[in-house]
């Protein structure tokens, strides 16, 4: 039988009272540690979760999936976000979102608090840091945005398409003094893959590599451009647009023309602010509507494990 032991036998096994156990259970802070710990442990030995009836009781849909953002102010994920609710919605489940702010230990302690309720499905916009080990338990209805890892669904950017479809224009435009504004190889898609794809088309065209790095920040990008133009650059790729706001910033205080500046993830505001700028639509809306889909042929047993690819679209 699934749940042999009740909220009262949890109770009793760890030496409080129900009352407690519900409030562990809803993760509630008016529970000392020490006593979380006691109850969340008896909770683990005993593989214990809730019934649909007592989620009920509680308020809870019968039909629930988490979506686990990195930041609540992304653009991109907020877009992708946007694109699946409508899809949830439509099969009876409600969403509940959280954050990470890019913490392991963050999404550790959401997926504990998320099986203790017996969620249904989970979206996990991944980064850098996170492990197999700790995913794997949800394999069947997890999907992971932006990230692959073996032995889950995901649901992925082009990172290389996207830097080499920018650089094949301005290629096409004649311009081959190219510099690039990045960030550490130490994030996987924004760094490392996105740099790679640079170094890759200068290599194969037989430019001369510019590469400064830094953070995913308007700040970095205006901090780090004038290191590039010592290399009398015509035109600058940026790992993403909020570094492209920066660099653009920099050129319009020095009053500098004649660099153009390109990037990826199309952000509104920066084609508002700059204009002549152009972009790299990586698809988050459509990632978005891919994953949602994906998870719910999952959960509904219509659908094996899969890696998806988004591919992305210039946008002049």
């Amino acid at each position: 039988m699934q749940n042999r032991l009740t909220i009262k036998d949890i109770a009793r096994l760890s030496g409080v009272g129900k009352s407690t156990v519900s409030r562990v259970l809803n993760n509630e802070e008016n529970v000392r540690p020490e006593t979380r710990e006691r109850v969340l442990q008896v909770i683990e030995e005993h593989n214990f979760s809730p019934s649909k009836s007592a989620r009920a009781m509680r308020g809870f849909s019968d039909k629930v999936i988490a979506i686990v953002v990195s930041r609540l102010d992304s653009p991109s994920e907020n877009q992708a976000v946007r694109a699946m609710l409508p899809l949830f919605y439509q099969q009876g489940y409600d969403a509940i979102v959280l954050e990470s702010q890019f913490s392991v230990e963050r999404v550790k302690e959401h997926l504990q608090v998320l099986k203790q309720r017996n969620i249904d499905g989970v979206i996990l916009f991944g980064f850098t840091g996170l492990t197999a080990k700790m995913l794997l338990p949800w394999r069947d209805k997890l999907v992971m945005m932006a990230r692959e890892m073996p032995g889950l669904s995901s649901v992925c950017y082009d990172d290389a398409g996207a830097v080499q479809l920018l650089m094949k224009t301005l290629l096409d435009r004649q311009i081959n003094e190219i510099g690039f504004i990045g960030v550490s190889p130490r994030d996987t898609t924004t760094g490392l893959k996105r740099t790679r794809a640079y170094e890759e088309c200068c290599q194969q065209h037989g430019l001369a590599a510019h590469i400064a790095l830094g953070e995913l920040t308007w700040q970095s990008g205006y901090d780090l451009l004038p290191q590039l133009l010592k290399h009398d650059i015509r035109a600058v790729v940026c790992a993403s647009d909020t570094i492209a706001l920066g660099a653009q910033k920099y050129l319009q205080k020095q009053q500098i023309s004649g660099v153009m500046v390109c990037s990826i993830g199309n952000l509104p505001l920066l084609h508002f602010l700059f204009p002549e700028s152009f972009s790299v639509e990586l698809g988050y809306g459509a990632a978005g509507d891919a994953a949602a889909r994906q998870l719910l042929a999952q959960l509904d047993g219509s659908a094996d494990l899969q890696q998806t690819i988004i591919r992305g679209k210039l946008a002049l």
